[in-house]
Formats: structure tokens, sequence, C-alpha cells
């Protein structure tokens, strides 16, 4: 039997200077009140939190207060770095025009597909590795993962052209895997999934000339459009940001989700707990953070392992207590019901806990500063990708062909750790808070009797005045989860069923808007609809690569209306949002025709022409335009004037 990996220290271990807490630790307790509450809605962070201040341990707030105040140029995204002609920033009146010519509205342009480029191929590569494990699966390579949801493998098989009759799971995996990862090159010219939206929009992307060719054709050509002395022309070069955006959307996320419910089982609705009361004092507690459901799901069967369950007992602890963080934990809690400790500003207050053993992570929106809070504690930070090592981890390097035994290993380095906890440090604060999740598309056609048109009806005789999908990150710019949860509140008070993704969700569930009794804090008519369905007014629908259920969704209600997506009453927003993922997933709702309500100010304003391309211009070309409003009651005025509008030219 193959021995277990061993985990290789990336550089040296990192340590807080003792001198530095001490001095962090010098505030008033004044202070510290009133900074707790200012930067978290989340009740459960704020004991958390106030330890942290109290002891000096440095957190993301305490940074974004470091950086303040910001270089107004590049708040602007008037700054330009791309070559070493420069750096360039463009100062009006005199200084206009960069070294090589480029003007404002180019520098902010070209930063802009900059950060939509990034943020699909954050996703796009996220797809590709599911989609890479779900063709392993097919050569019998791995005998770590199978085919779990088989009815989805014929089903997607056979919307990709391949005959399934006769065919073992195997043979599909193999033929489906192959097929899509042609998405992601240039041979094809076409992506299969763009399909499923209706022919009107479609066809708005072919007038314009935006429809995706290929997954990586269109990253690699935003990428070549933005070097020196190619993209001139501010609006081509946000035209091919739609385009790049749509191959993550319609691409690269759509496959990540399709794949993972293949591999790992389609989600249904399930119940289970959410905050940082969910970790346990007298378990071994591990985290996994990220958003690679293929880790996550070895990491479940690792921790029910008898030999690993058996030594936990015998270093003293009552078993093993898994819990997800930020996206990775939305996966296993719509597919599992693992409970979730919370989202992207909690990561640090986890540990500061001191009941974590061991965070594993796997790539995106994870701090590089994970490390030096865990070495204040005896929690170790694991991670798993070449893609992401992290100084100051343990890294093991995950691969599909041995996964389980890595995942042992994990667990493993997590259990003998119990023993180095000071159980006296111990902080878990508060209760779990109960959560209904698992709200696949799937999922919702069968609470409706198989259909949508239940849904549809809903909508048409006001009952439920429209749907918005809430998505995105937390922002230190924006009180943690405050906008994503008043956001949501002031929607289903107005009847309008609200669908989360990501950290929206995540905010949501720790704020109760994910149970069935939140349907007391909506307007009458959602209220009922959702007490007669003992659903919760605000849906979960997993990660961030989830946000292709909202455009399938969006489509599927679309085509059975048989109009463009754009004449739906519906709507996105991303209240606090920060990375280069959400401004791809914006663009792609936006492109798609989803009007979408951003709550952060993308860095733009220098350019006052790619400010109203994007918030005017577009509703002539794509149907659908941004909005800036970081206010979140104000933000949802803005929503429902916008359904309104829709029902009405809808006529109903």
């Amino acid at each position: 039997m193959a021995e277990e990996p061993q985990p290789q220290l990336i550089r040296e271990k990192l340590d807080v200077c003792e001198l530095d807490r001490a001095r962090m630790s010098l505030l008033n307790p004044a202070l510290i009140e009133q900074k707790k509450n200012e930067r978290t809605t989340d009740e459960n962070a704020k004991p958390v939190l106030e330890l942290m201040m109290k002891v000096g341990i440095e957190t993301v707030w305490d940074r974004f207060e470091m950086q303040q105040p910001p270089c107004k140029h590049c708040e602007a995204g008037t700054s330009c770095s791309r070559c070493t002609m420069g750096p360039c920033r463009i100062i009006p009146p005199h200084r206009i025009r960069g070294v090589c010519g480029a003007d404002a509205d180019l520098i902010v342009a070209r930063n802009l597909l900059d950060m939509i480029a990034t943020g699909a191929a954050a996703h796009s590569d996220h797809g590709r590795d599911i989609v890479e494990t779900l063709y392993l699966v097919g050569t019998g390579k791995t005998r770590e993962y199978a085919i779990t949801d088989t009815e989805k493998l014929k089903r997607i098989s056979q919307e990709f052209g391949i005959k399934t009759e006769g065919k073992k799971p195997e043979q599909l995996a193999l033929e489906l895997g192959g097929a899509m990862l042609e998405e992601y090159g240039m041979r094809k010219n076409t992506l299969q999934f763009t399909n499923r939206a209706p022919k009107a929009t479609r066809e708005c992307w072919e007038k314009l000339g935006i429809t995706p060719r290929g997954i990586d054709h269109e990253v690699v050509e935003a990428m070549h459009r933005v070097h020196m002395g190619v993209g001139a022309d501010y609006v081509n070069i946000l035209l091919h940001g739609l385009r790049t955006s749509l191959s993550d959307g319609w691409g690269g996320s759509m496959i990540g989700t399709e794949v993972s419910d293949i591999l790992f089982g389609t989600p249904t609705i399930s119940s289970s707990t959410m905050n940082l009361a969910v970790l346990k004092a007298d378990h071994v507690n591990i985290s996994v953070h990220g958003h690679n459901p293929m880790l996550s799901e070895v990491i479940v069967k690792a921790v029910a392992d008898p030999e690993l369950v058996a030594l936990a007992k015998k270093n003293g602890a009552k078993g093993i207590n898994l819990v997800g963080m930020c996206c990775t934990g939305n996966e296993l809690l719509m597919r599992k019901g693992i409970p979730m400790t919370g989202n992207h500003l909690n990561q640090e207050l986890i540990i500061a806990t001191g009941a974590l053993e061991a965070m594993v992570v796997d790539y995106q929106c994870i701090f590089p500063s994970l490390p030096r809070t865990a070495s204040c504690y005896h929690t170790r930070i694991i991670s798993t990708s070449s893609k992401a090592t992290i100084p100051g981890s343990y890294f093991f390097d995950f691969h599909a062909e041995d996964a389980y035994l890595t995942a042992k290993a994990i667990v493993r380095m997590a259990v003998e750790n119990y023993k180095n906890r000071n159980h006296q440090r111990v902080t878990i604060p508060g209760e779990p808070m109960p959560v209904m999740a698992g709200f696949s598309n799937e999922a919702i056609k069968n609470a409706l009797g198989g259909s949508f048109k239940p849904l549809i009806d809903l909508i048409a005789v006001g009952k439920i005045r429209g749907a918005v999908g809430i998505v995105g990150c937390n922002n230190p710019h924006v009180k943690h989860d405050f906008a994503h949860v008043t956001l949501a509140k002031e929607l289903i008070k107005r009847n309008i069923l609200c669908v989360e993704t990501g950290c929206a969700a995540i905010a949501s569930g720790k704020a109760g808007l994910l149970r069935p009794e939140a349907a007391s804090l909506a307007g009458t008519d959602l209220r009922a609809v959702c007490e007669s369905l003992k659903i919760p007014p605000v849906l979960h629908m997993g990660s961030c690569v989830d946000n292709s259920r909202l455009l399938v969704l969006a489509a599927e209600l679309a085509n059975a209306l048989n109009v463009p997506i754009h004449k739906l009453p519906i709507a996105g927003a991303a209240p606090e949002w920060y990375s280069q993922k959400a401004v791809s997933i914006g663009a792609y709702f936006v492109a798609s025709g989803v009007y979408t309500v951003l709550g952060v100010m993308p860095h733009i304003a220098g350019s006052p022409a790619t400010v109203s391309l994007l918030t005017e211009g577009l509703k002539g070309a794509v149907n659908a335009s941004f909005a800036v409003e970081p206010d979140p009651v104000k933000a949802a005025v803005l929503i429902s004037d916008h359904i309104e509008r829709k029902r009405t030219e809808l006529g109903i």
C-alpha cells in the first residue's frame, strides 16, 4: 500500500513579532468597541474581532486602514504601469496622455479588460480542473472519483451531440470530458452552452461581434489587446471585455458547475448550520477554504475514516468536525450539508477562535496573511495547489490520481495537531444559525412539480414581482455583510425573490435569511408563497462559479416565455464585490441582458466616457447596463423600479 505523502513547508514558518502585537494591542477599549461595530454586522464575528484587537493580532481591516488614503489616480483607474516607459498617471488639464499616447479612456478600458480577463481565467481554470478530473474518470486512471449523477451526465452529453445509448458512464465521461476540453481551445470557434441562451440574446451577441469563440482564446486575446501598441480604441476594448466575460459565464464557470454536479451530485434542498459557532470545542476542527470541490470531497471521506476518528479520540478529542469557508464551503454545504463558518472576511477570525487545528486551502480569495495569523495560535495552514503555494504553509501537492491518500495525510496532520491546542484560549461565540441550502435549478424545478411554469405563473400574477441574483464578495470598503443583508431584506420586503451565491449567500445565512422563518420579513405575497412551499425568501444557489446556475435559470424562464433575457423582470447585484472574478461575473450578467447594480465603484471614474458606456451606452447594445449605488436601500429602489418597468413592458 502506498504511503501517505508528507508536506513541504513553503519557505520558513512565519511568526508575528511580539513587539508589533504589543503596539497593536494598546488600543483604547472604547475604540475597540467602536471598531468592532463599524467593521462587521456578523454578531458571531464581533467577539472574536474584539479579542484580536485586544491581543494585537492584525486583520484585513487593520491593513485596510494602513492603506488609507488611497492613491487618487489608482482609484480613478488613470494610472498605468503596463510597460517600463511609465509608470504613467493622467492628471488633467496638462498631463492628459501617457508616454505611449494613451489617454484616460484607453488606460481605464485596458485596466478593466485586464480585470475581466483575470477573473474569467480564474473561474475557467477552476472549470478546467474539474473537467480534467471527469476525463480521468473516463480513462480509468483515478479510482478516487466516480460518476454520481448519471442522468445529468447523459443529458449534458446529448447536449454536446454525443450518442449515449448503450454506453457506460465511464465512456461518456471520457467523451464528454474530451469535448469540454475542446471548449478551452480555438479549433471549435463556438461554445456549446451558449446555445442555452434565447435565440434573440444570441443574435444580439452576433450583431455586436461578442459571441465567445473559445475560453482560452478570449482570455489570451484580451491579454494581447492590453499590451502597449495593440488595443487603442476604448470601445473596442470594452466590447472584447464582454466577449471574454461570456466565455466565463457560458463557458468555464458553466462547465465547472455542470461537471461538479455530474461527479459529486446535483444539489438537493437540505438543512445545515452556519457561522463561527459551528466549530466544536471538544472536536478536532478542520476548515476547507477556497473554491475547488475536488479536494473537499475527498476530505469529507477522510474525516470519516475509522482509523483517523480513532486517532482523534486517542488524542483527547470526541471526533473530527469538518467545516466550510467561502466557496469550497458553499460546495460542501450544497451537496453534503457540511456546516459553514463564514465568508471572505471571516477567514482570519476562524483562526482566532483558538479551536481550529487546520485550515486546508486550494485557490482563490485566500489571504496570504493566514500563516501570520496562524502563527499566533496552533493552527496549521495547509496549501494544496501548485498554483497557490503560500509562504509559511504546509504544502501537499494534490492530484486526482492519489487524492484520498493526500486527504488522509492532511486530516492526520490536523488530528495530531489537536494536542497542541491551548484550550484556555478557545473562544467560540454564540450559537449556530440554521440554514436551508441546495437550491440548484434541478432542485427548484423539482420543488415546483417538475417545471418552472408555477414560478412563471407566480411572477405573472404578481405574487412574486421578480427575482434578483445577489452575488459577490466581501470588501472592507463596506461594513462586513451589511450591504448584502440590507439589500436582501429590502428586496424581499418588496415581494422580490432573492437568489444568491458565494459570500452574499453566506452573509444572508449568518443573518438568518436562509431559513423558512425568514418569510416573516417578506412582503405579504412573497411570504405566502414561501410559507406554502416551506422555503426561505432568499435561496442559496451555491458558489461563485454557480452564478452560471443563475444564467441557466434566466435562460429557461426566457425560453419558456419566448423572449430574450433582457425582457424578464430580473436583475443582478454585487453589493460588496472586490475581485476580478466579480468584474467578469457582472460583465457576463450585463452582456446576457441582466441589469446589474454594483455597491462598490470600479476603478473607472477617471474616464467619464467609460462610465457612460457601461451605465448608459450598453443599453442600446446588449439591452442592459451597470449602475453603481453604495447605499443598499437606494439600490433596492433602483432594482425594484427596473423590475416594475420590465413587468409593464411584458404587460403583467
